[in-house]
């Protein structure tokens, strides 16, 4: 793993770390926009082939397209994350058509915010849904092939609202805590099969959600953020891309904070 420039790669995504991942396959849940397309997008650019997996077939295919275009290998599986036999299905089909699973990155998560008073169960239920059995659902499914195998990387996409809580974020909060502890047990299961599953925890990303607090909003949180600025879906990528590297094997149970500081 080095550092490199001028590697051709998607025009979304600066070629920076340089991991070799040919004859790897990859999921990448969520992977219709945002972090997770940059996550896709930084695996295939990096010789990984990539099952994109999200709702949205339309977006799916748009960020397929965006891959193949540079060279990337990808291939779609629309699926609902929730959804135990959805996740089932998915995780055969791309075992079937691509013929094994090196990486899992768990990044499908949806917010349904407001403050507790007024949190019905259903915003409670979807929240957790997506964001915690979602991966429970890949993580399970993945890890019986992995542990054939004897090799598998897993990286689940938390959040610093799952480390110090955010008003409003009752159950988005809950459920990125949640995965937090879901990983460092899976980790310690499957440690011995030389499954990796570490996390990654987010700050304030550069997004199209971010975007509409408008620009006084957006000013006071970077006010807050020791670096002054928002973070970068790459800057995320990449961090992923450093946990799924064959020479990341010795670090497993851990939850590497991107955010500029915000949390210390």
């Amino acid at each position: 793993m080095s550092a490199a420039s001028g590697d051709k790669t998607s025009p979304t995504v600066p070629a920076r770390l340089r991991v070799d991942l040919t004859g790897q396959v990859a999921i990448v849940t969520g992977a219709s926009q945002g972090i997770g397309r940059a996550i896709a997008e930084t695996l295939a650019a990096n010789g990984a082939t990539v099952a994109i997996v999200a709702r949205n077939a339309a977006k799916l295919a748009e960020v397929a397209a965006g891959i193949r275009a540079v060279g990337g290998k990808v291939e779609e599986f629309p699926s609902d994350v929730s959804k135990a036999e959805s996740v089932t299905a998915t995780v055969d089909a791309v075992v079937e058509k691509l013929g094994r699973i090196d990486i899992l990155v768990n990044n499908a998560g949806v917010t349904r915010d407001t403050l507790l008073p007024r949190m019905s169960d259903e915003e409670w239920d979807e929240v957790l849904s997506t964001n915690l059995r979602g991966p429970f659902l890949f993580m399970r499914a993945v890890s019986r092939p992995m542990m054939q195998q004897r090799y598998g990387r897993i990286v689940n996409v938390s959040s610093v609202s799952g480390l110090i809580g955010n008003p409003g974020q009752a159950n988005y909060s809950a459920s990125k805590a949640g995965l937090v502890g879901l990983t460092r047990t899976v980790a310690k299961e499957l440690a011995g099969r030389k499954v990796t599953v570490n996390a990654v925890a987010p700050g304030f990303i550069a997004s199209d959600m971010t975007a509409a607090l408008g620009p006084a909003l957006l000013d006071e949180v970077k006010k807050r953020v020791p670096a002054k600025r928002l973070g970068e879906a790459w800057e995320i990528a990449e961090a992923v891309l450093f946990l799924v590297a064959p020479s990341s094997g010795y670090i497993t149970a851990q939850v590497v904070t991107i955010d500029g500081g915000l949390i210390g």
